[in-house]
């Protein structure tokens, strides 16, 4: 028993240490939208970690906390494709440092403009 809650501790401070490398990344990153990637991608991975080493704390839960995860592995990559989508819609500004923007080179913005023109 000792061995399982000793696990879920250190998955549950591995979590921890991705939830703060997002966050540090929310503040490091040059744009909205590398901030948003760097935002995404560790606190997915942390929340899924953190849950995973409670399920290792509290067995019980393992239900609970399984519907959780899948709910976060499903939930968090949709909400920032679409945010990051708008925000590129909206012409928010790209960081002097990218060097190439694949919605502008597959011509999404021409197709969305001559759409909305029509209706």
């Amino acid at each position: 028993m000792e061995t399982l809650k000793l696990i879920g501790a250190i998955i549950v401070l591995l979590g921890s240490i991705f939830l703060f490398l997002g966050a540090l990344g929310l503040v490091r990153m040059p744009d909205l939208f590398n901030r948003i990637q760097a935002g995404t991608k560790a606190s997915t991975l942390g929340t899924m970690l953190t849950l995973l080493g409670i399920i290792f704390l509290n067995p019980d839960w393992t239900g609970k906390l399984v519907i959780l995860i899948l709910f976060v592995l499903i939930t968090n990559p949709i909400s920032s494709h679409v945010l990051a989508r708008a925000a590129h819609f909206r012409k928010i500004r790209l960081s002097d440092k990218t060097i190439t923007d694949q919605l502008a080179d597959d011509g999404v913005e021409e197709k969305e403009e001559t759409n909305n023109s029509k209706e």
